[in-house]
């Protein structure tokens, strides 16, 4: 009951600076880079291409590596884009409970950043499966989270030669190692790299919660991957490739 009353408390004190992070994140999210580079360069739909999706990877394979780089930067710089309005709009927040409660506005920010490429307003919600941008969010909110995710996510597909299992890998583990990381913070045991050095109950289920919420967007976002590796059909990425 405590936990939900704080919770109340901070939606109910900051229920405008959530509406703005979570709207600015999702606009700003909905632009979707594969669509605009693949537009230009070939003149086609990049979910008409391929596998359909509208992301990196299959920018990679249908339209080449210039394009592909330039889709992975663009969907990097939603989550960091979207993470840094709340950021700024809180300086100045200080004490440990305002810390806490800027952490929590940032990781609303990050989740609508996702869930605005994979649902993207200016396309009919037909986006990405938010690896990339993913990414960009776990580096902004806890850059301990982005090195153990990517180093989880190097293990499988080094193993494999599949970025899908290895994406689905690190999605899956997402809330648990960010939720763990800051429990780690609250005992003191890694302090010293603590983004938030005390970080309350309340904001850890937070964390858990938002992270939940992405990994599963991602997860839900490869089924039709799951379907091709589980009949043993999904594309690996070779060194010709």
């Amino acid at each position: 009951m405590i936990l939900l009353e704080m919770l109340a408390d901070f939606f109910r004190n900051h229920w405008l600076l959530v509406l703005i992070s979570a709207v600015c994140a999702y606009l700003i999210s909905s632009i979707n880079t594969s669509i605009i580079v693949t537009r230009i360069v070939k003149h086609e739909d990049i979910r008409k291409m391929g596998s359909g999706n509208a992301g990196f990877t299959n920018v990679l394979r249908c339209v080449g590596k210039v394009p592909a780089i330039i889709t992975f930067v663009g969907d990097f710089l939603k989550g960091v884009i979207s993470i840094m309005i709340p950021y700024f709009l809180t300086i100045g927040w200080d004490s440990p409970m305002q810390q806490s409660e800027r952490g929590v506005l940032m990781y609303i920010a990050g989740m609508f950043a996702v869930l605005g490429h994979m649902f993207p307003l200016y396309y009919k919600f037909k986006g990405g499966k938010g690896v990339v941008t993913t990414a960009s969010v776990m580096l902004m909110t806890d850059w301990r989270v982005f090195v153990v995710e990517l180093i989880l996510f190097l293990i499988i597909f080094v193993l494999t030669k599949t970025i899908s299992k290895g994406s689905l890998f690190a999605a899956i583990c997402y809330p648990f190692v960010g939720a763990g990381l800051r429990i780690l913070d609250a005992s003191g045991t890694l302090a010293f790299i603590a983004p938030l050095k005390e970080p309350a109950v309340w904001f850890i289920a937070c964390v858990f919660v938002s992270n939940f919420i992405i990994g599963a967007g991602v997860v839900i976002m490869h089924r039709e991957n799951i379907k091709r590796i589980l009949n043993g059909t999904e594309k690996k990425i070779t060194a010709k490739k």
